[in-house]
């Protein structure tokens, strides 16, 4: 790692470029597309995460989304050397549809010579390897994409970093016949295309598209070449600072793998002399702020204190930054693109671009593409950058919710037969068992170790979490009521249908109770220790004649009104026409009797 590193840094590009081989492929018709919500935080985790199911029935994962890493793999249950992770480890003999992939031409082999494995070691020293295996993989319900068998490895042994962290592994979204983008554009169910949009300072979390979206009005594309690198690059010129181009000679940005776009690293690494004309051009601008000390003294980061905790008055104290293509298109950063926040010192941010050692490639990771949506089009060899609220992507692109793909003939829902008492619900269980009910909420207590007095103006971000972990939008997450016991906070929550629907679908339902009744969620050390007590589903509350007919009923009302004011209006123009004395136009007595009228009696 970098000196210049936080310690939640990731740093996920591989020391070797991965032997698949590179192809392009051209569809003439993608269908579908599979839109994954993102969790985690950037820079209190190092990475972000999204969920996937793999098996019959599907067991979950919590995977780093990674652009620089080919091969998405889980911990296997036969693993000896893996971590305490966020899931348990993937039972192969607990699915139907599991199947080894045999040793052949076109993979390395086992000593045995009897299946296939892969071995992947990363520049921040930690590795993972395994054995190659097949399954059915299910993207979560907010997906149009139906569940499709794919190729992933099933670990046996991971070191570094990959052993101690939270999440259980990594999605593989480079360029490669493991990737899982090339196997689902081999299968023809996806164009060759993903998007990425990482949430920013206030919010972690985000979204992500495996297919192609349609452009939104804005997106500044640059060319990305898939044969000079197996990574994905762009052609960066020049970067401004307050509007000043830095005096730097372009090729500056074009060394080893050129200028190279990674999710799976935290932050920025320039070559020596842009750094040093970077960190030169950013100080030059700050006239209000003080030099303080990094958060930790094992690192050498550069951090301002004076600039107040309202990340939308950072551009008051910080300069905005530019990075220009060789295209003359410009990416235009906010601070929250190159700081962050100083972990002890309320109001302080700390730089989050870092010089890149002796190397000469420049690395750009998650936190230059904050609050931007990334869309990696690969068919036609470009990458495009367009500036968002990340956290509300689908309303800014006026998509809907998506559809829940078809049943994959497997049932993907927990037996209430094993529940603990505490989340037993409060319905007999065919209510809920027949598959045919109208489910209008599913509601649960959530107890947590904080008093409510500090919990309540955190709890717009804590109803993200909870969206987030239940991959549904935020806008149907609503708190119905609280109590506090103590320093204890007890609070009821209800997901709701999405958009204006009465009744969300059984199978959305299902899912939601199934991660609830699992303690699946998984919030932010800083809500303190928390746990879920009960839960329930109920009907959509039922409107009463007036509340099923109200529009109608007041669009009637104002017609009424209008129509009433209207002709009172035009009866009192017709007094007072009747009643002023009439002279001929032009007269004297005319325009002084104007000037002096009275009321009329």
């Amino acid at each position: 790692m970098d000196e210049g590193n936080n310690h939640t840094t990731m740093f996920l590009l591989p020391l070797f470029p991965p032997k698949e081989t590179l192809s392009r492929r051209h569809l003439q018709k993608s269908p579908s597309s599979a839109r994954m919500p993102l969790h985690d935080d950037l820079l209190l985790n190092g990475y972000y995460t999204t969920r996937l199911w793999i098996g019959t029935p599907p067991q979950r994962f919590a995977l780093i989304v990674d652009t620089g890493s080919t091969v998405t793999y889980v911990p296997c249950s036969t693993c000896e050397q893996c971590g305490n992770h966020q899931d348990p480890k993937f039972q192969p003999e607990m699915s139907s549809t599991y199947q080894p992939v045999k040793c052949n031409i076109d993979c390395s082999c086992d000593n045995e010579r009897e299946q296939c494995i892969y071995e992947r070691q990363y520049a921040e020293m930690s590795s993972s390897s395994g054995k190659l295996g097949e399954d059915i993989v299910s993207f979560g319900n907010q997906s149009e994409l139906a569940p499709q068998r794919a190729v992933f490895g099933c670990e046996n042994l991971e070191t570094g970093d990959l052993y101690s962290q939270h999440a259980d592994g990594i999605m593989g979204l480079g360029r490669g016949d493991l990737s899982i983008v090339d196997q689902l554009v081999e299968k023809h169910v996806i164009s060759d295309s993903f998007s990425l949009c990482y949430g920013g300072m206030d919010f972690g979390g985000g979204a992500m598209v495996l297919g192609g979206i349609k452009p939104p009005p804005g997106m500044v594309f640059t060319h990305s070449d898939p044969v000079r690198s197996p990574y994905y690059n762009i052609e960066l010129k020049r970067i401004h600072v307050a509007g000043k181009a830095l005096n730097l000679n372009p090729q500056i940005f074009d060394g080893k793998h050129g200028t190279v776009l990674d999710s799976g690293t935290t932050y920025a690494y320039l070559p020596e002399d842009a750094f040093v004309a970077f960190k030169s051009a950013v100080m030059k601008e700050l006239h209000s702020l003080r030099e303080i000390e990094g958060p930790d003294p094992n690192y050498k980061d550069i951090c301002f204190s004076g600039a107040g905790s309202d990340i939308s008055q950072l551009s008051k104290s910080f300069p905005p930054v530019d990075m220009v293509f060789s295209n003359e298109k410009k990416l235009s950063l906010t601070p929250e693109n190159y700081l962050f926040r100083h972990s002890k010192v309320h109001g302080a941010y700390c730089f989050g671009i870092f010089q890149n050692g002796k190397d000469p490639t420049t690395l750009l990771g998650g936190i230059v593409v904050r609050n931007t949506l990334v869309t990696y089009d690969r068919e036609n060899e470009r990458i495009g950058f367009w500036k968002t609220n990340c956290s509300e992507l689908w309303d800014r692109l006026n998509v809907s919710p998506s559809p829940p793909p078809p049943p994959s003939g497997t049932d993907n829902t927990k037996s209430t037969a094993n529940m603990t008492p505490a989340l037993a619900p409060s319905v007999p269980p065919e209510y809920y068992a027949t598959g045919e009910i109208k489910i209008g909420l599913v509601s649960f207590y959530m107890s947590l170790s904080i008093d409510y007095s500090e919990l309540k103006p955190r709890v717009p971000e804590l109803a993200h979490f909870i969206a987030q972990e239940l991959d549904v939008n935020v806008s149907q997450v609503h708190l119905m009521n609280f109590s506090t016991k103590g320093n204890d906070s007890l609070i009821r929550w209800a997901i709701f249908p999405a958009g204006s629907a009465d009744y969300m679908p059984n199978a959305t339902a299902m899912e939601i109770i199934s991660r609830l009744d699992g303690n699946s969620l998984h919030l932010p050390d800083t809500f303190g220790s928390y746990k879920l007590v009960k839960w329930d589903i109920e009907p959509s509350p039922k409107r009463t004649r007036w509340q099923q007919n109200y529009l109608v009923v007041v669009v009637a009302l104002l017609v009424v009104l209008i129509l009433g004011l209207s002709a009172s209006l035009g009866w009192l123009i017709w007094r007072r026409r009747q009643t002023l004395p009439y002279d001929p136009v032009g007269s004297v007595e005319t325009m002084t009797d104007e000037k002096e009228l009275q009321p009329l009696n």
